[in-house]
C-alpha cells in the first residue's frame, strides 16, 4: 500500500519532518511553495499542514480528493473554510496547547508594561528626559481583569494572573461552568460593569468582526485598559480610537492589526494606523504573542499527536 503522504506549505520547526515520518508518512516540506502549485499537486495528498501563508478554501479543496485533515499550525482557523471542510469530511486540526502558555506570558508582559509605562519611559530616557512622576504607574494588585472567551489562551493569561492580587473575570458565549481557582464566569453584565482591564481571546468568525467597537466600549461603567491578543479584526481601530479620546479607554495593547501587512495597507487603513501611532498609551507588537522559540517546536508536538490519533 502506498505511504500516506503530507504536505506541508509554510516554515515550520525542523522537528516536523521526523515527527511525522515515525507515524509512517511520506512528507514534502515545501514552504516556499505557490498557491498554484498547491493547486496543482495537493490531489496526491492525505494530509496539509499549513500556518498563515493562504487560505484554505473551496477551490483549493475541490482539487483534493484524497485529503483527510488540514492541520492548522497554530490556534487561529480563520483561514480554514470550516463548512467546506466539514461538508468534505475532512479532519480540522490546530494546536493551542503549543503556544498558550508564550500567549498567556506575553499578555501578562503588555499588561505589565503598560501598567508601568515601561515602553514609554524608555523611550523618554533615550532622550535624556528623567521624568518619574510622569511616568508613575499603576498596580494590578486589586483591580479586575475581564477575559472575554475562556479557550486555552484566555485560560492562560487567567493562569499567568494568578499570582497578582487581583480578580479575575471571564465570559464565554460558547462554555459554561468553567469557574476554577483561576477566573470566575461571570454575565457580560457583570463584565461591563466590574472591569478595569479587559482582554479579548476569541477567534474571529463571522459573528465576532468588529465585535468590539464603540458602541461595545461604550458599556463599561468606568475607563478601562484594553488587551488584544486574539485577532485585529474583532476590535475596531476607530472605536478604540475614538474611546481613548473620549477617556473611556485610558490604554490600549495590540499584538494584531486588521491588516498587518503594513506595506499593503489601504488608504483608509493607513489613516487609522497613522492615527494610532501618534498615541504613547498605546502598546504595539508585531503579531508575536504565542511566537517563542518554545512554543514554535511544541506546536509540533501538538500536532503530530493529534494526527497520531485520527483514523485514515
Amino acid at each position: 500500500m502506498d505511504k500516506k503522504r503530507i504536505l506541508i506549505i509554510d516554515l515550520m520547526h525542523e522537528s516536523i519532518v521526523p515527527l511525522l515520518e515515525a507515524l509512517g508518512f511520506e512528507v514534502d516540506y515545501k514552504p516556499r511553495i505557490t498557491k498554484k502549485e498547491v493547486l496543482a499537486g495537493i490531489k496526491a495528498y492525505t494530509g496539509l499542514i499549513v500556518r498563515s501563508k493562504m487560505a484554505v478554501d473551496a477551490a483549493l479543496l475541490a482539487n483534493a480528493p484524497q485529503l483527510k485533515f488540514v492541520a492548522r499550525a497554530g490556534a487561529g482557523i480563520d483561514q480554514l473554510d470550516v463548512n467546506e471542510l466539514e461538508k468534505r469530511q475532512i479532519a480540522i486540526i490546530n494546536a493551542p496547547e503549543g503556544n498558550r502558555d508564550a500567549l498567556g506570558e506575553h499578555a501578562l508582559g503588555m499588561l505589565l508594561c503598560l501598567a508601568n509605562n515601561i515602553n514609554v519611559g524608555d523611550l523618554m530616557v533615550r532622550q535624556r528626559v528623567w521624568d518619574r512622576e510622569g511616568h508613575r504607574g499603576f498596580e494590578i494588585k486589586g483591580k479586575t481583569v475581564a477575559l472575554i472567551g475562556y479557550g486555552q489562551m484566555g485560560s492562560a493569561f487567567a493562569e499567568k494572573l494568578s499570582g497578582l492580587s487581583c480578580d479575575v473575570i471571564a465570559y464565554d458565549k460558547y462554555k459554561k461552568g468553567f469557574s476554577s481557582n483561576y477566573a470566575r464566569e461571570v454575565s457580560m453584565d457583570e463584565i461591563f460593569d466590574s472591569a478595569d482591564i479587559l482582554s479579548l481571546h476569541i477567534p474571529l468568525t463571522e459573528e465576532t468582526r468588529d465585535m468590539v467597537d464603540a458602541a461595545y466600549f461604550s458599556k463599561f461603567r468606568k475607563p478601562i485598559v484594553v488587551l488584544n491578543t486574539s485577532r485585529g479584526e474583532i476590535l475596531s481601530l476607530n472605536g478604540l480610537l475614538d474611546m481613548i479620546e473620549a477617556k473611556r479607554i485610558k490604554s490600549a495593547a495590540l499584538d494584531v492589526l486588521e491588516n498587518e501587512k503594513l506595506h499593503l495597507m489601504t488608504k483608509a487603513q493607513k489613516e487609522v494606523f497613522e492615527r494610532l501611532i501618534l498615541f504613547d498609551k498605546v502598546l504595539l507588537t508585531p503579531h508575536v504573542g504565542g511566537w517563542t522559540f518554545e512554543s514554535y517546536e511544541r506546536i509540533n508536538h501538538v500536532l503530530v499527536e493529534k494526527i497520531a490519533r485520527l483514523t485514515l
